[in-house]
């Protein structure tokens, strides 16, 4: 018996023996891991990328956007197809758009590192146009097949209203760091809600609207208290250049003759930014820098011409009449710096042709011009600069969570020099660019190429759950131009014959349906 107990006591001891050396050789279950961790330091939606110390948000939005009564969505119906109001003025145009914002920041010793990427892709019904080589047949998307060109893309070049093609773009691509801002984003110049006033129709004058982004390298301090100086030197090609024309080439304001890139634009922007509200001062310098005065190196050129702007905004926030209503103002004045007034979404302003009714006799029809480069000069002078000075503001009001409208306007009045003036219009009603243009212009009783431009609209915006918007906003233009008399032209890429036009003011107006859904 003892032995019979000794052997099962041995027995049992060998095998707890050989299952602990078998389960010292198992793995062992590893410790669950997340993947995926909410990083808390930088507001809602950043996350950690995994196995980094770097946060990331990723947002955009879905937009589908229908305008009334013009060729581009949101653009002013002012010239070309869109300004000839007739069978080539669309009655609609369509656009459907993604956006895709990647937000991503380290913390380091030295501060926060940012860096942040904003592009989208957008399809928009194009426009027809009288086709030169074919007169009587049109083509379709002559500007550019697609739609309109996003920032920043190419346009796929389409004949035919069968291409299905859309564009990408990139709004904004820049590296934060230290106080220092690195590539492309939201000028300095440019208002605390951009050209957006009351989130309205992103054409208005008055101002900068950078919504595109600017190249740009700025160094911003923070004095505490939100006070805030911006020191930025900002690329001026593509967004902030409106012209410098060489009244010796090309029709009734000449071409436009720029050189290489010589200088960019130097911005100080000084902003208080508190509970009340926010002011904001900003200068601008802009060089403009012209080519020649001829095909050649031989034929000479003006000098540089430095020009400047100058603007101030005001935004009172939680005014009386309700929760979170706002008024924005902002004023600017440029002296050969026209972008900073007429911005580029705005920039059919600066190169206006509006065709309208007329009851002057012998008129088939009237037109509105408007024109507005940086700068002008003849062969062999120097050039002259352009002034501006232009207004706009909105009021918002929020009717209860659901609903708000805002109501804005803008302001922009064009003013040449008495040089500029001679160039354009000749001496004594004799000469001068705009009358050799039009046969001599003998039916031209005023000659002044100084205009205006006032707009007033109102949108209301419906937000029945969080981050879904549907929006109308109707805007009213009114082009106050300051010839007189009759003209004979023509245009037949837009189905204009050549006939006389009486010289009048001209009125448009357009309507936008939007719906949108941020993510």
């Amino acid at each position: 018996m003892t032995l019979a107990k000794s052997l099962i006591l041995g027995s049992a001891a060998a095998l707890v023996a050989v299952g602990g050396a078998q389960a010292a050789d198992l793995p062992v279950k590893a410790k669950a891991v997340e993947y995926v961790k909410v990083c808390s330091l930088y507001g809602p939606g950043f996350y950690y990328i995994p196995g980094t110390d770097t946060c990331i948000k990723l947002g955009g939005f879905v937009r589908a956007d229908v305008v009334v009564n013009g060729n581009s969505v949101y653009g002013p119906n002012v010239n070309g197809a869109s300004g000839a109001n007739n069978r080539f003025t669309n009655g609609y145009t369509w656009r459907s758009r993604e956006d895709l914002n990647i937000d991503t920041r380290t913390a380091t010793e030295y501060g926060v590192v940012r860096t942040y990427f904003d592009a989208v892709f957008t399809w928009t019904s194009d426009s027809y146009a009288g086709n030169g080589a074919a007169p009587g047949s049109t083509i379709y998307s002559a500007i550019g097949g697609g739609g309109t060109v996003a920032p920043g893309s190419a346009p796929n070049n389409a004949g035919s209203g069968n291409v299905a093609a859309g564009t990408v773009g990139v709004y904004y691509a820049f590296i934060q760091f230290a106080g220092f801002t690195m590539g492309k984003a939201v000028s300095q110049f440019a208002a605390p809600w951009n050209g957006y006033p009351g989130n309205n129709y992103d054409g208005l004058v008055g101002g900068v609207s950078t919504t595109n982004g600017i190249n740009q390298f700025t160094y911003t301090a923070q004095f505490g208290n939100g006070v805030s100086l911006a020191l930025s030197a900002q690329d001026q090609v593509a967004y902030m250049q409106a012209g410098v024309n060489n009244l010796g080439v090309g029709g009734a304001y000449g071409s436009s003759d720029y050189a290489g890139t010589i200088a960019p634009d130097f911005v100080a922007a000084l902003k208080v930014d508190q509970a009340w509200g926010i002011f904001q001062a900003s200068v601008a310098a802009h060089d403009n820098h012209a080519a020649y005065y001829g095909g050649t190196e031989l034929t000479g050129h003006p000098d540089d011409k430095w020009g400047w702007a100058g603007a101030l905004a005001l935004s009172i926030k939680n005014i009386p009449t309700g929760p979170g209503d706002t008024i924005n103002v902002q004023g600017v004045y440029t002296d050969g710096a026209t972008r900073y007034n007429i911005q580029e979404l705005a920039s059919q302003f600066s190169s206006i042709a509006i065709f309208g009714s007329t009851n002057l006799a012998g008129a088939y029809q009237s037109v509105g011009f408007g024109t507005a480069p940086d700068t002008v000069f003849g062969p062999g002078g120097q050039q002259q600069s352009i002034k501006t000075w232009g207004f706009r503001g909105a009021y918002t009001h929020n009717w209860d969570p659901y609903w708000n409208t805002s109501l804005y306007g803008a302001y922009a009045a064009i003013m040449y020099n008495d040089t500029a003036k001679s160039l354009i219009c000749g001496v004594g009603g004799v000469g001068g660019t705009f009358r050799t243009a039009f046969g001599g212009g003998a039916g031209v009783t005023n000659c002044n190429p100084d205009y205006n431009i006032g707009q007033i609209g109102v949108i209301t915006r419906w937000t029945p759950v969080k981050n879904l918007t549907f929006s109308a906003d109707v805007t009213y233009v009114h082009l106050d131009q300051k010839y007189a008399g009759t003209i004979t032209t023509s245009s037949g890429s837009i189905g204009k014959p050549s006939a006389t036009y009486e010289l009048k003011d001209q009125d448009t107006v357009q309507m936008l349906f939007r719906a949108q859904r941020n993510w």
